[in-house]
């Protein structure tokens, strides 16, 4: 196995069989925290753009920052004039939202419009089940029927 240069992602080739793969669209970058969660990604075939592995979230409580993430590598990579958009798939915790802010801010001047993916009521999900911020979620996320 071998990491690929361009996306970070685990592969036999480098770069990696998603990113030499013509019919993916390359105006299209979703943000992962690890391969486990591309990998996640892939299996629904919901997506079809590029990723990046960021290889962790920042973490004041762990010492990780900016520096201990592959975060310089996606700023480049969004100011390359295929890029439109950048989508943050990132974990619903606080860690996981400090990261998103973050490269938000980061990515501010790269001419990319930054996305997060929905969050909220899961699909057979009911109301009485789920906890308070999931449905706080899902009530500020909601959009035309």
């Amino acid at each position: 196995m071998k990491t690929c240069q361009v996306c970070g992602s685990l592969d036999t080739q480098d770069p990696c069989a998603i990113c030499t793969d013509a019919s993916r669209d390359g105006a299209l970058i979703c943000v992962v925290e690890e391969v486990g969660a591309l990998w996640a990604m892939e299996r629904a075939s919901a997506f079809r753009g590029r990723y990046h592995v960021l290889g962790g979230l920042l973490s004041a409580l762990d010492g990780v920052g900016p520096d201990a993430l592959r975060i310089s590598p996606l700023v480049a990579r969004a100011t390359e004039s295929e890029v439109s958009e950048v989508i943050m798939a990132l974990p619903a915790t606080v860690d996981g939202q400090t990261t998103a802010h973050y490269l938000a801010e980061r990515l501010s001047n790269a001419g990319v419009s930054v996305t997060m993916l929905a969050r909220g009521v899961p699909v057979g999900g009911e109301l009485d089940w789920l906890d308070d911020g999931t449905i706080t979620q899902a009530v500020r996320a909601r959009r035309p029927a």
